[in-house]
């Protein structure tokens, strides 16, 4: 067609109309927002001569992503949840509050509720054959090295399949799911299983953009934490295992180098000993600095949905999903 019209007036005065300009109600802000986005779409069909063809088909991939809850899986593969964590860290480092463990994206997997334990949890509820026994460990301090009793510690993942619990319907609902209170040292313990590594679902909405694009969906194996305690701020992170082959080609663009654990093997574990575990295990060390703050806002986790955080609402951020 090779038609520009978008710096007409007859297109601005549209965009106005349709962002509300001219009405009284509603949000400010939501107004000049949306209006920012329309423009930038509008330049966009416009730049690139998109055909009807062409949006039609874009809107049956949002439809499709809206009916398989994938909205919250596609959102890391754009890169829309590191870019989050970007402007939180420049944030920090403007505010003088830097250091300490650094955060990664969440995901959208978490599920409120699961086992609260003191000092050590044993995570895994269900059998997995397939599994490696994983003895995962580590202290929480402030930034000055001073062990924080008490802290929060919240761990979830992904089983030797690489299916999570609550999502995936053959586990039992909170299977390597656990928060641990920290215990008089700041010290937790868990024995778990070693997760897998995995994909998004093959065919999947999420995986036809991702093809689009001519990128993969897989991400390395890895362990969601939030971690929280009074006066500090709370930490969204999760670490990855080293080896494996996705560590830097993360879909989600999670990994962080500082965040890149190695699972060791030890024939015969001490302290794991103590707790029961007999035989070889693969152990996982992995310590937590959390930044002081007096800003009760940033010493709790942001709000978004999460599956079973509000009762009358299950997650609408990833239905299939497995990320």
């Amino acid at each position: 067609m090779n038609v520009k019209i978008y710096d007409t007036p007859e297109v601005q005065s549209f965009l106005n109309i349709v962002s509300g300009f001219d009405k009284e109600g509603g949000s400010d802000r939501g107004k000049q927002i949306l209006h920012r986005i329309l423009s930038d779409l509008y330049r966009t069909i416009d730049d690139f001569d998109i055909s009807a063809e062409e949006y039609w088909s874009a809107v049956s991939v949002l439809n499709a992503l809206g009916q398989a809850s994938q909205f919250g899986l596609l959102s890391p593969g754009l890169g829309f949840d590191h870019f989050l964590d970007m402007r939180m860290d420049a944030a920090d480092q403007e505010a003088k509050c830097a250091g300490g463990t650094p955060r990664t994206i969440e995901g959208p997997l978490y599920v409120a509720g699961a086992p609260e334990t003191k000092g050590f949890a044993r995570m895994d509820d269900d059998p997995d054959p397939d599994g490696e026994i994983m003895w995962l460990h580590g202290q929480v301090r402030d930034t000055a090295g001073k062990p924080i009793p008490g802290a929060k510690v919240e761990i979830w993942h992904c089983n030797s399949k690489g299916g999570y619990s609550f999502f995936d319907q053959s586990q039992t609902p909170y299977n390597l799911r656990r928060t641990i209170i920290a215990d008089a040292e700041g010290r937790y313990r868990a024995r778990s299983v070693i997760p897998s590594g995995y994909g998004v679902p093959e065919g999947a909405p999420t995986d036809q953009v991702l093809k689009l694009l001519g990128r993969h969906g897989e991400r390395p194996a890895h362990i969601h934490y939030f971690t929280s305690a009074p006066g500090h701020q709370h930490l969204t992170t999760q670490i990855n295992l080293a080896g494996d082959p996705y560590l830097f080609d993360d879909f989600a663009f999670a990994t962080r180098e500082d965040l890149v654990v190695e699972g060791k093997r030890v024939e015969e574990h001490t302290d794991a000993k103590q707790h029961g575990v007999e035989g070889p295990v693969t152990e996982v060390v992995f310590d937590i600095e959390l930044s002081p703050t007096e800003e009760a806002e940033l010493q709790a986790r942001h709000k978004r949905p999460r599956a079973k955080e509000n009762e009358t609402q299950e997650s609408q951020l990833a239905g299939t999903a497995r990320v």
